[in-house]
């Protein structure tokens, strides 16, 4: 089966019930149905189509009616010069792609090239019921969905909403936040969302008792893209005390594999939870995480040498270091291309920045290396302060000793207006390097 035959069924059998809606339009699953029938009459088996991810119905529909089609969904960012969709074109009708392929999803090349990721209908299936199954999704949830869908953190929310029959509404991004808000006055029992790190702490520092009096309307909330700071986390348990808060561990190579509610009284920091019911995970010897399962990737579209560094007897090997705990959860220890070197010690910059976070006053920070004469590294914390805050090295050095080991603590200190970041809150390491 296909996610297409979900909506399909639904069309049938629960005809008038709500699919899409967007700010300035709705569309029941009959609705959706028969739009995304008449364009799949555009695609053919096989085709890759390069087209851009607006964040609209629009898209939905291209989307869906590529996959009734046959054909391959090649979602590139909604600002996507045209030379780039031409470029992209040329670049796959060179290379062959697997029949079961469903979408190639390019990464953001933070910590290297741009790879075309190819994703199966398997692993779209697979994803969709480990969402199901982690996250408690239902058929009268209406999911919030305000990230870029040509990323798997957004565009995997669709496949649990569209095999349930329940409801996705689609927001322009979270740069606006009266249209979040907007979006939760939206008639139903139930909402979701999928946030990424910047978006909780612009949320719990900026309109947290705003937040606060969605409670009861908030069944669960989603953070993934990058590692979400304990204090933001134990903020939103606060500020949504019997809501689900989840941390997820996902990438566009592994799908959707382990997810944890840290609203569960502990708020394990780092915790990433039990791989579900299509995942599994191993620790290999050098301490890193590697991912089995339906929900792998096929490979990187052309590059088999690539896929083969990655992607080897049914196992994805990840970067990341992690652990497995003795209830059998995921524990995450940072990237193995972020750690820096100091002197012979290695420290995970994620690290640094969690502690200083926890600092008050500090809105934003990124620790990065810069060269010294003698450890031939050294720590720099780069901080954006809050705007009734003032900085001061001296007290943020002491509150980051009170909290590291002497050689975690930065030697150097900067206060900048913004931490540069990729789409979905992952500090770009790149643009520091």
């Amino acid at each position: 089966m296909k996610l297409e035959d979900y909506i399909e069924r639904h069309a049938r059998l629960h005809a008038d019930k709500m699919a899409v809606v967007s700010e300035n339009r709705q569309l029941s699953y009959s609705e959706l149905w028969q739009l995304v029938s008449a364009r799949a009459a555009n695609y053919r088996r096989g085709q890759a189509v390069v087209f851009r991810a607006s964040q609209d119905i629009d898209f939905l529909v291209t989307y869906f009616a590529i996959h009734l089609a046959g054909g391959i969904a090649v979602p590139l960012g909604s600002d996507a010069p045209d030379h780039l969709l031409a470029q992209t074109a040329r670049s796959l009708a060179g290379h062959p792609i697997p029949e079961d392929t469903a979408d190639v999803l390019f990464t953001t090349g933070t910590t290297g090239h741009s790879k075309g990721v190819m994703v199966s209908h398997r692993a779209i299936l697979a994803d969709a019921e480990n969402l199901i199954e982690g996250q408690h999704f239902c058929h009268e949830l209406v999911f919030i969905v305000s990230g870029p869908l040509n990323h798997i953190g957004s565009l995997s929310k669709l496949y649990p909403v569209m095999m349930l029959g329940a409801t996705v509404y689609l927001l322009e991004g979270m740069k606006d936040l009266g249209r979040f808000f907007h979006a939760l006055d939206f008639p139903c029992q139930k909402m979701a969302t999928f946030l990424v790190p910047a978006s909780v702490r612009i949320l719990t520092q900026l309109c947290g008792n705003k937040l606060a009096a969605y409670a009861h309307k908030i069944d669960f909330i989603e953070s993934g893209g990058a590692p979400l700071p304990h204090s933001d986390m134990q903020a939103l348990c606060s500020l949504l005390p019997k809501s689900r808060l989840y941390n997820t561990y996902a990438s566009t190579e592994t799908g959707i594999v382990s997810t944890y509610n840290y609203n569960d009284g502990r708020c394990l920091a780092g915790c990433l939870g039990r791989p579900m019911s299509h995942s599994r995970i191993v620790i290999t010897k050098e301490g890193k995480i590697a991912c089995q399962g339906n929900t792998l990737m096929s490979g990187y579209v052309g590059d088999a040498l690539l896929t083969a560094t990655v992607l080897r007897d049914d196992t994805v090997y990840m970067s990341d270091y992690g652990s497995i705990d003795g209830e059998g959860m995921l524990h995450i220890g940072g990237r193995e291309t972020d750690v820096i070197n100091i002197g012979g010690y290695k420290v995970s910059p994620v690290e640094v920045e969690e502690a200083a976070l926890a600092m008050p006053g500090v809105k934003d920070c990124v620790c990065i290396a810069v060269p010294h004469k003698i450890t031939g590294n050294a720590l720099k914390l780069m901080v954006v302060m809050t705007a009734k805050e003032s900085f001061d090295k001296r007290k943020m050095a002491l509150f980051l000793k009170s909290k590291l080991e002497t050689y975690k603590v930065p030697m150097l200190y900067e206060l900048v207006d913004a931490v540069k970041r990729t789409y979905n809150g992952k500090i770009d390491r790149k643009a520091y390097s």
